[in-house]
């Protein structure tokens, strides 16, 4: 779930190719994350930001303001989200459309792998209808900080349909000497005003991979 873990390992072992082995290309478009509409499928976010859009796709980078969280850039927008902030420092409230939905996973990308809010933004991003649940909040809450230090590269929408998204975003890091380009897979549902992480496999939750280049994703960054 805290993907700058996962990429950090990736990064300290990649000289020694017997200790991990990594997923050599991303993930292809499948079908939408499977689960039973939540009755606000077609409802606005839930700060009210933005509008309604049940269809569509993306094929060019939206305009972001980009900030910062460490050292990590995330966008922002006034259209699309975070909307609102908590005290926490949590971001959240993304518009109900495509975009709201790559806005909603570049920012997973940042607040998931920052262990200062990865427990608390977990406990807020993560479904309701997930499988088991209970296990993944304490998985995340368990983690360590990790020294990588990334930053979102691109992205590719695989599936949209209102109810539901599928988003594979591309991440660079650097750490242990090495770079690394990877993917993170964010199966997205629309559940109580917000776009919110639904994990098809409970054991990967962003059937994450190493990506020999950034090539067939919209780049995107700072």
């Amino acid at each position: 779930m805290v993907a700058g873990a996962v990429i950090g390992f990736v990064l300290a072992t990649r000289d020694d190719p017997e200790s991990a082995a990594a997923p050599s290309s991303s993930p292809a478009p499948t079908a939408a994350p499977s689960s039973e509409p939540s009755g606000d499928a077609g409802g606005a976010s839930i700060c009210g930001l933005g509008d309604v859009v049940l269809t569509g796709s993306v094929s060019t980078a939206p305009s972001a303001q980009w900030e910062f969280q460490g050292t990590t850039a995330y966008p922002t927008s006034a259209e699309f989200g975070p909307g609102e902030s908590n005290e926490q420092g949590i971001r959240y409230c993304f518009e109900h459309s495509p975009e709201g939905a790559i806005f909603a996973a570049a920012n997973a990308v940042v607040q998931g792998s920052d262990a200062a809010t990865s427990p608390d933004w977990i406990a807020y991003f993560l479904s309701e209808e997930t499988p088991n649940r209970s296990q993944l909040l304490s998985d995340v809450a368990a983690g360590s900080s990790s020294s990588t230090r990334m930053n979102v590269a691109g992205f590719r929408l695989l599936n949209y349909d209102g109810e539901s998204a599928r988003v594979d975003m591309a991440v660079r890091a650097v750490g242990s000497g090495n770079s690394v380009n990877a993917s993170a897979v964010y199966d997205l549902v629309w559940e109580s005003g917000d776009w919110k992480l639904l994990p098809q496999d409970p054991n990967n939750p962003l059937q994450m991979a190493e990506l020999p280049d950034t090539a067939g994703y919209i780049a995107w960054e700072e």
